[in-house]
């Protein structure tokens, strides 16, 4: 399947992980599974999920102020607690919460109506599914203790009861499909079991028969359509679309004693870095039980859209910039090829410097200010170009959190990635 062009000119996505786990702050799914916390007590919080103060329209405003394209919401994660009035199974909010109500539907029209596309996260796994072997919590089987289920002999397998799982979990994804039509599903959980064991060629069919245009995750295997590497920028970045998933805090969803958040700053390199390597940035964020926004989460995502709109042409229509050792920071490129952004974090003691750089230089300016700066150019011999010198801003023009230099060229970027003259 050829990449939606919308993927990789979005940039900035909000992953939004909420569930029962938020009631008492405890790790989502993984605090049963590892033993952290006894599983009828992780079910119990069932009774407190309320979304009493849940306004997704205030969601997608605020995403919208963010700056960001799309958005993808744990409709599912490993403990089988489905947001939305689900025919398959028996555990979902509308039955079992105070919530009393379908989540999904709202969430997708508010964010259609930001002109937000939709993104729905699924887990392969139900550690609570009758059928799936691999849950650990007492009473229920467990085949392996380190590795439960993916390596279990074939022999040993109830192939009946994977086959009913199978049917429940293409259901569920068929009801998403269906009932919202999401451009973006977000899979998990993929690790338990092999691409032929989760049927996932078949899978893939089954969404692209309901929705020919979806865009799928790597959890997706050989269906995917781009990487998602977790909770640090790559040292090298995947080829190909990626993505960056990353939490605000420690935590992925709402956890009232982690309070070690990100300075906005802080997010603000993680983006600029993502972005001028070719990547989105997918930010985590944790609603509380009612459906409310952390303050904390609210203020980085508000001060995330401001950065943005103040540099949004180094953001938006471009594409990853100059490869590491051409600039001491990330940059982005224009679709065009005729103007990289160059991004400074810190003050700049004297000049900047651009290594490389075979293209003509037009103008240098700051982005959001439009302040012009001086540039030369110094040394070279033959084919190998000398050194771009660009001066530094004025204190007025540098900006609190990451400074944007827009290099315009006379010519698409043409540069020298040789050894010198030997």
């Amino acid at each position: 399947m050829t990449m939606q062009p919308w993927f990789p000119d979005a940039k900035f996505g909000i992953f939004i992980h909420w569930g029962i786990y938020a009631v008492d702050g405890v790790q989502e799914s993984w605090s049963f599974f590892e033993g952290d916390v006894p599983h009828d007590q992780y079910m119990a919080q069932l009774d407190g999920f309320t979304a009493a103060r849940y306004n997704p329209r205030e969601w997608a405003e605020l995403f919208a102020r963010a700056g960001a394209r799309y958005a993808v919401l744990t409709s599912r994660h490993h403990d089988g607690v489905s947001l939305w009035d689900t025919a398959l199974g028996d555990l979902d909010v509308v039955r079992h919460t105070p919530a009393g109500r379908d989540l999904v539907g709202p969430y997708t029209e508010a964010l259609r109506k930001q002109g937000l596309k939709v993104g729905l996260y699924y887990s392969h796994s139900d550690w609570n599914h009758p059928d799936y072997a691999s849950t650990r919590y007492e009473g229920r089987p467990v085949e392996q203790e380190n590795n439960p289920y993916a390596e279990v002999p074939e022999e040993q397998e109830d192939l009946t009861a994977w086959a009913r799982y199978l049917d429940y979990r293409d259901g569920q994804v068929r009801e998403l499909a269906t009932r919202f039509r999401p451009d973006l599903l977000w899979f998990d959980g993929e690790w338990e079991r092999t691409e032929e064991q989760w049927r996932i060629r078949e899978l893939a069919a089954l969404i692209r028969s309901e929705l020919p245009a979806c865009v799928l995750n790597a959890r997706m295997l050989s269906e995917g359509d781009y990487a998602t590497p977790e909770q640090g920028v790559p040292i090298e970045a995947p080829e190909g679309p990626w993505e960056l998933c990353l939490t605000l805090n420690d935590s992925w969803g709402y956890r009232h004693h982690d309070h070690h958040y990100k300075s906005t700053g802080q997010l603000i390199r993680y983006f600029t870095e993502t972005i001028g390597a070719g990547g989105n940035l997918l930010l985590s964020v944790g609603p509380k039980a009612d459906g409310t926004l952390p303050a904390e989460q609210v203020e980085r995502l508000e001060g995330m859209g401001a950065w943005i709109a103040r540099h949004s042409d180094a953001v938006y229509g471009t594409v990853a910039g100059l490869p590491p050792g051409h600039h001491y920071g990330p940059s982005t490129l224009s679709a065009d090829g005729r103007t990289l952004y160059l991004t400074v974090f810190d003050i700049p003691r004297g000049p900047v410097g651009v290594r490389g750089l075979r293209t003509p230089v037009r103008r240098v300016s700051v982005l959001g200010t439009g302040a012009e700066l001086g540039h030369t150019v110094l040394g070279g011999l033959h084919e190998v170009p000398g050194v771009l010198w660009i001066d530094p801003p004025e204190a007025a023009d540098l900006d609190e959190h990451a400074t944007v230099l827009a290099v315009e060229l006379d010519g698409e970027l043409d540069l020298y990635r040789g050894a010198g003259r030997l």
